[in-house]
């Protein structure tokens, strides 16, 4: 079946067909690692792995690469408000970041460039601006990009040279030539880390770092360029305006309107909203991933996520996420109830497989996708039949989910009450009052386990319990 993408460059649905079928290239834009990562970038995360994990299963050979901002004016005063060094807070920062992804079910991306480790491919590609008309130095030491001299500049987001300067203050004393114009290097600055460079020293911007990174791993064009929807303006505005500024042969058509850009397709991942309200700081609805993973099992996030679509507003509540869980859970014990046979969904084709995948197909609509798996379960939970549930896990795993053990999901969870050896007594104990005819101790220890939010389930085989 035929994959079809939605393109912001473009705004309109496109059937993907990569520069190189032996090679496709995706480049999505990485966390600042100064803080924990809230949950804005678990959506990046997810939403990324999924896209990377369907283009595998569809038989591109991908190379993923997401980059890791390690210098930055918040990396910089972060570190000198906790008396650490830059290089000491960017790697615990790194670290905390995949060890979230990694809860979350994220695969490593291929390749995690450091923008410290490119620098001087970002004073390469300046100097090339520079010679290109595209870019000046200032007598302040910055050098800035001359957004006048890329005449497609607002391409993506849609906005007009026009537009955005009637909404622009005058700048008082400023270096630059045009309000609009962002900055390519950093002069230094007193006790802040600084390269050599031809300038004087100084440090790169932040649209710089993904243009040079980019181009070293992938060349002058690639196939896929991905984040979320704030970084469409400025920061990939300014991406194209550069890498196409800086080499050229960006012009190309499509759908009668001349393109220019390095990167064929565009992919934007909606916000995320709480309650919703937009998510910040400022309005005490800021949530990190870890703060999260205290009330919820990671694949429960993971399964909000993408049971959205990924370019539609997500809106987080406890709700929501209760919802989730609930949702999760029923799947899981379709397949707790029928043990999946082995199920090879490059071989077995059925009506299920074949909407699922026309489905994820489609933009990557996991909504109708995960729609498919709950149509599986009621199957499942009718018939016990072995072949549908390995149909079910198998299809779930293409987009990471349903993986673990049933038992072991259904009985997780962030408890401060019971342990499950506690859990295991008491069914015990129950179970001898039972034989002992002792009917009140027997509903007895049933309430206390429900008080805790233990459900049980007796059946054929004994009796079973999981977390509500």
């Amino acid at each position: 079946m035929t994959l079809n993408v939605y393109n912001t460059l473009t705004r309109q649905k496109e059937t993907f067909i990569p520069l190189n079928p032996e090679n496709v290239r995706m480049y999505v834009c990485g966390m600042t690692v100064y803080d924990y990562c809230h949950l804005g970038h678990a959506r990046v995360m997810v939403v990324f792995d999924m896209i990377a994990r369907w283009l595998r299963q569809s038989g591109y050979p991908l190379t993923y690469v997401r980059n890791i901002t390690d210098i930055d004016d918040k990396i910089i005063a972060r570190a000198a408000e906790n008396g650490e060094t830059i290089a000491e807070l960017t790697a615990r920062f790194i670290q905390a970041m995949n060890e979230d992804a990694d809860a979350l079910g994220v695969i490593r991306p291929d390749v995690e460039p450091k923008a410290t480790e490119h620098i001087a491919q970002m004073i390469a590609m300046i100097e090339r601006l520079i010679a290109n008309g595209k870019a000046y130095p200032a007598t302040n030491g910055d050098v800035y990009y001359a957004v006048r001299e890329f005449a497609a500049y607002g391409q993506l987001s849609g906005k007009s040279l026009d537009d955005l300067r009637a909404g622009e203050r005058v700048e008082v004393d400023s270096f630059k030539r045009d309000p609009l114009d962002f900055v390519l290097w950093k002069a230094a600055k007193t006790g802040e880390p600084a390269w050599e460079s031809p300038w004087g020293n100084g440090r790169p911007g932040w649209h710089i770092e993904c243009s040079a990174m980019g181009e070293e791993l992938f060349g002058n064009t690639f196939d896929i360029h991905g984040g979320g929807a704030d970084l469409q303006f400025p920061h990939h505005e300014n991406e194209i305006a550069q890498s196409c500024g800086a080499h050229g042969g960006c012009t190309h058509h499509e759908h009668g309107k001349t393109i220019e850009s390095h990167v064929k397709y565009w992919l934007h991942n909606g916000f995320i909203r709480v309650d919703n309200e937009k998510m910040s700081k400022s309005l005490g609805n800021f949530f990190t991933i870890r703060e999260v993973l205290q009330k919820y099992d990671p694949e429960v996030v993971r399964f909000f996520i993408l049971r959205a679509h990924y370019r539609s507003p997500l809106n987080y509540s406890d709700a929501h996420l209760n919802d989730a869980k609930g949702a999760l859970t029923r799947l899981y014990t379709a397949l707790k109830n029928t043990a999946p046979s082995e199920f090879d969904v490059r071989e077995t084709s059925n009506d299920y497989t074949r909407r699922f995948f026309a489905a994820m197909n489609d933009d990557f609509g996991t909504v109708e996708a995960v729609a498919v798996l709950f149509e599986l379960a009621g199957e499942i939970n009718k018939t016990n039949d072995v072949q549908l549930a390995g149909c079910l896990k198998a299809l779930a795993g293409i987009i990471g989910l349903l993986q673990r053990e049933p038992t072991e999901f259904l009985q997780s969870g962030v408890s401060d009450g019971l342990s499950g050896e506690e859990i295991e007594t008491l069914i015990a104990q129950r179970k001898q009052a039972r034989a002992d005819k002792n009917w009140a101790e027997s509903d007895r220890i049933r309430d206390l386990l429900n008080a805790e939010n233990i459900i049980l389930e007796d059946g054929a085989g004994g009796t079973t319990w999981r977390r509500s």
